[in-house]
């Protein structure tokens, strides 16, 4: 291994540390530049029309901090856990001819692993979103 010189260091073939602490200096002094200049030049208006919150052309009543009912909260975690999956599968879908009878065993492994934790949500009743019929028959 033969060690770099100095002036290889500067050259454009072979960016170094250098090159990206120039790269980074020049990237903070034009951020730092653009927000002086946008301060300077910018006017501040504060009227209480402008500090209300906008609410697409409505005038917002009540109280901001709403409670979600537990089936958003499941729909974004089904999706999660869903969106997961279809990325491991695409994965082994990619290299299913390398991977062979093993990995074609891993896979349908993970599936009916997934499906069984779909079967146990549905049996508690996770895929219910709308009113219930027990609810119903109560009242």
């Amino acid at each position: 291994m033969q060690p770099i010189a100095a002036t290889d260091m500067l050259s454009p073939w072979n960016p170094g540390v250098f090159s990206l602490v120039v790269y980074t200096a020049v990237v903070l002094v034009l951020v730092g530049l653009l927000l002086l200049i946008c301060a300077r030049i910018g006017k501040i208006n504060r009227t209480p029309e402008k500090s209300r919150p906008y609410e697409s052309g409505i005038i917002p009543t009540g109280d901001a901090r709403l409670r979600y009912p537990a089936p958003f909260f499941l729909v974004a975690i089904f999706f999660l856990i869903f969106d997961v999956e279809s990325a491991y599968i695409f994965a082994w879908a990619v290299a299913c001819i390398d991977l062979g009878w093993r990995g074609y065993l891993q896979i349908s492994f993970f599936i009916i692993v997934l499906l069984l934790g779909l079967v146990y949500v549905w049996a508690k009743g996770g895929l219910e979103w709308g009113p219930s019929l027990k609810k119903k028959i109560k009242n």
